[in-house]
């Protein structure tokens, strides 16, 4: 078998290292480029249970719903628009399909193909009747959608919900306990290294083995202290940006009580189909991979924050 090295996918890695004081700081912006997040873990050392705080706040998370089998024609509703598309950001995406064997759909904050805010797109409007004799006459697109609404929640996609089979889902919270964790130099570790230790954590991935137990061995490389215990709560759903944002400004308030050696660690994965990747970046059906980020906050306002990416043409934001 030969394989072509020079056509190997490739991955993407931009890292920032800078301080909340500064006015020029990207994180609020960045964060809200990954619009369709699946999962976010927050890593906190010596911490035996999750804080009280924290657990309000991923509780306090976004609502989302799952739409059976939603006619794609009905995102054009006049009811619709007016209650979700114009009075705020609505997040919608196909579900369970495949971008390289299903067709996939996203409805952003901005859309990207059709932007439904166009004084062309009003309900009544030439673009508007070509669009949605389009979908009701020759595409006839139906699937599973997930949606959610900010800031309005439910009642704004009431008029889209009343009509349809849907359910109301909340995001998922695991807690999970760890003990003697050995972790390397935070602030001056390589990124890659940094993401794969992270990884390995949140996979619950164990580096105890012998390395002639097996093939690969994970070992943590430069290993600077062991962490007597330290607590990883994950959520799972589709979480919005500026649920997020909220999360990591109270880590935030958290580490200024905590411990002056102390960090916190969030890492976001976006959903590995969705049709749109960074900002509004299509994502091409031959491309792999999904992306994530993960924001590395430290007691002194200052903060590593790491943005990845399959094999996309252009570098995240």
């Amino acid at each position: 078998m030969c394989a072509d090295l020079s056509r190997t996918q490739r991955n993407l890695l931009v890292c920032e290292r800078s301080s909340f004081l500064d006015e020029k700081n990207r994180v609020s912006s960045q964060m809200e480029q990954l619009r369709f997040n699946y999962k976010v873990s927050v890593l906190l050392p010596e911490c035996g249970s999750a804080p009280s705080h924290l657990e309000s706040i991923l509780n306090s998370f976004s609502s989302f719903y799952l739409v059976k089998q939603l006619p794609l024609y009905e995102l054009l509703d006049k009811d619709f628009l007016q209650s979700a598309v114009y009075q705020g950001s609505v997040y919608g995406l196909s579900f369970r399909t495949r971008i390289d064997e299903d067709n996939c759909v996203a409805l952003l904050p901005n859309e990207v193909t059709v932007d439904l805010r166009d004084g062309s797109m009003a309900p009544g409007g030439r673009g508007y009747l070509r669009l949605r004799r389009a979908l009701t006459s020759h595409l006839k697109l139906q699937m599973d959608f997930l949606i959610s609404h900010h800031p309005g929640g439910g009642a704004s996609l009431r008029p889209l919900l009343s009509r349809c089979d849907w359910s109301e889902h909340r995001p998922e919270v695991g807690r999970r306990g760890l003990s003697r964790l050995v972790r390397p130099a935070l602030r001056s570790c390589d990124p890659h290294d940094l993401l794969e230790w992270i990884g390995a954590v949140d996979a619950a991935v164990s580096r105890e083995n012998s390395s002639s137990d097996f093939l690969s061995t994970l070992t943590c490389l430069e290993p600077e202290a062991t962490v007597s215990r330290a607590m990883s709560v994950s959520t799972c759903g589709l979480l919005l940006p500026q649920d997020l944002q909220h999360l990591v400004e109270e880590l935030r308030c958290y580490l200024q009580q905590a411990q002056t050696d102390s960090w916190a660690s969030v890492t976001v994965h976006g959903f590995t189909d969705s049709p749109v990747s960074w900002g509004d970046g299509e994502r091409d059906i031959l491309t792999g991979g999904h992306d994530l980020y993960n924001l590395l906050m430290f007691p002194d306002h200052t903060y590593r924050l790491h943005l990845a990416a399959g094999a996309q043409k252009t570098c995240p934001p």
